[in-house]
């Protein structure tokens, strides 16, 4: 089990809030969170590399961008909490398109924020740390990520 970390502790060890996780497989590989207390989307593409250290790459995130974010991120946590609850199956998660419109309109605005910039040349390294209470929930996650320069 994961050690569990207290948010003021965090706070001081310099780990910044995840407000969404976009993309999960073996580990955090995308999402949008704050690096040096602003918004940026980060995304990792080295799957292959296991028991390395995971490098990703950041760019800004708009204010809109940050909002829409929240916004389908709060519905697929209130998703993922009724079908915790078992009031729910996979076959009504809000990304599987037509099940829910708002979501499917927040996809599309988002897409063209979520493409890492040419210029997206920033590389850092995130240490993941856990706090108490759900993974998922509708202000972020159940974890904060702490950046340094990737060597």
């Amino acid at each position: 089990m994961a050690d569990i970390w207290e948010e003021e502790q965090l706070i001081a060890d310099g780990f910044e809030r995840v407000y969404a996780e976009l993309e999960w497989y073996d580990g955090l590989r995308a999402g949008l969170a704050d690096i040096d207390g602003k918004p940026h989307y980060f995304q990792n593409d080295d799957y292959l590399n296991v028991g390395e250290a995971d490098e990703y790459r950041v760019w800004p995130a708009s204010e809109a961008a940050v909002e829409l974010e929240c916004e389908q991120w709060a519905i697929f946590a209130r998703w993922n909490d009724r079908r915790e609850a078992g009031e729910v199956g996979p076959e009504s998660h809000p990304d599987g398109g037509g099940v829910d419109a708002r979501y499917d309109e927040l996809k599309l605005l988002l897409a063209p924020h979520r493409l890492a910039p040419e210029n997206a040349s920033r590389r850092l390294v995130a240490e993941l740390r856990f706090v108490a209470g759900a993974r998922y929930r509708a202000d972020g996650l159940g974890y904060w990520l702490r950046w340094r320069p990737s060597r």
